[in-house]
């Protein structure tokens, strides 16, 4: 938390009002640390931390959606880390998947599968292509929010969403065995 000390000590309306404005988007940051670290107990503690910097640093939030803004610390937060603990290189050999759930065993089993073998793919692709296709795929956010939590131009952001789709099929293609130009219905 180096040079952290200069901001302000947020009041009770300051915390008030952060409860009421960012406080809901902290499954949306939990979701993007873990997608960030792979794994669960650092995604807890790098969204645990970046919701402190959130708190510390809210008198300088403008405007009314805080989940780029959130997302954006989250990634800085997870920037510094990696750079803090000389971890920038570091992946998990496994994933951690949920079951599905399904109508019935063989169809859980079948959409585990799905979950397990688009997570590890995903989980395959260099973190670049993997966040921008989170924050567009699995947290919705808009080009122009991804751009903003990026702090990238918008078409940047389409040019890599549009690679790392690309090469998300073609992880998907390769661990399935399956070639051509789309991915039969998986």
């Amino acid at each position: 938390m180096d040079g952290m000390s200069d901001a302000p000590k947020p009041d009770g309306v300051t915390v008030e009002r952060f409860r009421v404005v960012v406080l809901p988007h902290l499954d949306a940051a939990y979701g993007f640390a873990r997608w960030l670290t792979r794994d669960p107990v650092a995604a807890q503690d790098l969204a645990q931390e970046a919701m402190l910097r959130a708190l510390r640093y809210f008198h300088a939030f403008r405007g009314d959606d805080a989940r780029p803004w959130l997302l954006r610390i989250v990634r800085n937060t997870w920037s510094d880390f990696r750079t803090r603990n000389g971890t920038a290189g570091q992946t998990l050999d496994e994933i951690e998947n949920r079951p599905a759930d399904g109508p019935d065993p063989e169809q859980s089993a079948i959409a585990g599968d799905r979950q397990r073998q688009i997570a590890a793919a995903l989980a395959a692709l260099p973190a670049e292509a993997r966040e921008v296709l989170v924050l567009r795929e699995i947290e919705d956010l808009s080009y122009k929010r991804i751009a903003t939590v990026l702090d990238l131009p918008i078409g940047t952001v389409m040019s890599r969403l549009a690679r790392a789709r690309e090469k998300l099929a073609a992880e998907l293609g390769g661990r399935l065995g399956r070639r051509g130009d789309g991915l039969p219905d998986l």
